[in-house]
């Protein structure tokens, strides 16, 4: 009988690779960061070489040893949708505490919240946040969308040329996010580059230094809003309160924080992956350009197969899963870019279908912690398609000779020159 090293399509971990803790099987301890979207390809299906994870001669559950999901250091992995599941909704055996908490790198001890806030408390702050973040809210904002993403559109429509990824991808989502919080627009580039630092570079130096800086001025925001308020969502939070309790300072730099964190990057990759597939999709612009009923639809399906996010939650308590001893203390990362596309749940993964229904994908996560922004998220991408199509009614393409290349995470595209006609028919 053969051994499961010799059964399973993916490497072990060579010896390069962190050591795993004692009580994890060295025969589960895998080589899957290509499946991990860190690593760069040009596939028309960025996502495709994640299927392999899902093979029937690879365990349900293995080991990645390298740091993962925010944290110093590796974690179990599982990687099909029923299992992903498990981690989000299981609130009694997993849990989000320490999820995002990079701000511990520079010696601080404040939660990110809500997200790493575990149920009942969690609750709490969802309520203080949410009106921020319904659709009926996001009714109510999506005349600054519009007016923002139409007023960048209309500045290139006629050029016939735009670097969607650099020049408006990256740009508009944080346009609007600084909108909500009421942070000044000068703060665009030094924002980004805190965050590329925090997120991206692999120096804890580097990222130190970016974290005591974004703190120290999310810090004196709060002051700023506290000596002065207004009606933006940072002064809200600044000034809040909760079942008539005013917020400490932890809680008000922690939700400041966690905002800021996740309000930069997430839209901007988004949107450059999904410009990707539209310039190498020409019958696909055609059919959303030609029946716009669909983009709602569409954009959930962009969201489905664009998963830039990989999760992780912390282990409460021993338990056996799939046959393997799991401890408490241990991480669990849940692989949105195999899990968006599991056959058992989404019927032919990687086809494309701006019509598709029931599309419960992983992309915002799930469970009591779904992403707080996934309306305004939905909301810009919507708005984003309709102003598009109505204002450059013409089929575009990548640019010749530019690259393609694409890291499917938040890394995503740094540069995507596309390029139509407007003298078109």
């Amino acid at each position: 009988m053969t051994s499961l090293a010799e059964r399973c399509p993916v490497a072990r971990a060579g010896a390069d690779a962190p050591p795993a803790p004692a009580h994890v099987p060295p025969d589960l301890v895998l080589d899957t960061r290509f499946a991990a979207g860190i690593v760069p390809n040009d596939l028309a299906e960025p996502y495709r070489p994640m299927d392999v994870v899902r093979d029937e001669a690879f365990p349900r559950i293995h080991y990645y040893p390298w740091p993962i999901s925010g944290n110093r250091h590796g974690a179990w992995v599982v990687t099909r949708y029923e299992d992903i599941r498990r981690v989000y909704e299981d609130n009694e055996l997993f849990s989000s505490e320490g999820v995002a908490q990079f701000q511990a790198l520079a010696g601080e001890t404040f939660p990110s919240i809500p997200l790493g806030i575990d149920p009942p408390d969690h609750g709490r702050y969802r309520k203080f946040l949410n009106p921020w973040f319904t659709p009926v809210a996001m009714n109510a904002r999506e005349p600054r969308i519009r007016e923002i993403i139409g007023g960048m559109i209309d500045q290139f429509a006629d050029r016939g040329e735009v670097d969607i990824a650099y020049d408006f991808g990256r740009v508009f989502p944080v346009r609007v996010f600084l909108d909500l919080m009421g942070f000044p627009f000068t703060m665009f580039d030094q924002f980004l580059d805190w965050e590329f630092a925090i997120l991206h570079d692999d120096r804890i130096d580097k990222k130190v230094e970016a974290l005591t800086a974004v703190l120290a001025y999310l810090r004196g925001f709060i002051a700023d809003k506290q000596a002065s308020p207004d009606a933006n969502l940072g002064s809200y939070i600044a000034n809040g309160s909760i079942d008539g309790v005013p917020l400490t300072d932890d809680e008000k730099i922690g939700i400041t924080w966690f905002l800021w964190l996740g309000g930069l990057d997430t839209v901007a990759s988004t949107v450059s992956q999904m410009f990707r597939r539209f310039a190498m999709h020409p019958q696909l612009q055609k059919r959303i350009r030609e029946d716009k009923s669909l983009i709602n639809s569409a954009v959930e399906e962009f969201l489905r197969t664009q998963p830039l996010v990989n999760s992780g939650r912390k282990v409460k308590r021993d338990f056996e899963w799939h046959g393997v001893q799991i401890k408490a203390g241990d991480w669990v990362t849940a692989f949105n870019t195999s899990g968006n596309f599991d056959p058992q749940q989404f019927e032919c993964p990687h086809q494309f279908d701006p019509e598709r229904r029931n599309n419960r994908h992983f992309t915002l996560a799930g469970g009591v912690h779904i992403c707080l922004g996934a309306h305004l998220a939905r909301r810009e991408l919507r708005v984003l398609l309709d102003e598009w199509f109505t204002r450059i009614p013409y089929e575009f393409r990548v640019r010749e000779g530019a690259d393609t290349t694409v890291v499917p995470s938040l890394l995503s595209i740094r540069n995507l020159p596309i390029v139509w006609d407007c003298k078109a028919a």
